[in-house]
């Protein structure tokens, strides 16, 4: 069992698949931080110096006691952390859309197989079984 258990491990596509998660959880992290970092205050520049991300709708405001503790929380739709989910979900897609296409142009093409060659045709079977039989 142990032996199998080495095989499949050192097996290339295990750890194909382990470098591919290590690396789209980086691409994810770096995404993350140019659209976080980047995107996201250009797009507060033309929505008036408004940040995005920090967008919600408020359903219940925080209730705060008389010490200044809240006492219970906002309830808010955030929808401007969604929208930046969203933004980051795009860029992460076409990165990995681009790293596949440059992925699969360096695989080698395989040359297609060499035709089989062609035997007699239906009819000139039918033909020499009929010559075969009319000789005896």
């Amino acid at each position: 069992m142990l032996k199998e258990f080495k095989e499949f491990i050192t097996g290339g596509n295990v750890i194909e698949f382990a470098v591919a998660v290590i690396m789209a959880g980086a691409i994810g992290a770096v995404v993350k931080g140019f659209v976080s970092n980047i995107v996201m205050p250009i797009v507060g520049l033309f929505t008036g110096g408004v940040s995005l991300a920090d967008q919600k709708y408020v359903l219940s405001e925080a209730v705060i006691d008389a010490a200044g503790k809240v006492a219970t929380p906002e309830n808010a739709i955030t929808y401007g952390a969604w929208i930046d989910t969203i933004i980051n979900l795009i860029i992460v897609g076409f990165v990995m859309f681009m790293i596949v296409k440059a992925y699969n142009k360096t695989k080698k093409k395989e040359e297609p197989a060499p035709e089989a060659p062609k035997g007699p045709s239906q009819e000139d079977l039918l033909a020499e079984i009929r010559d075969l039989l009319a000789k005896k």
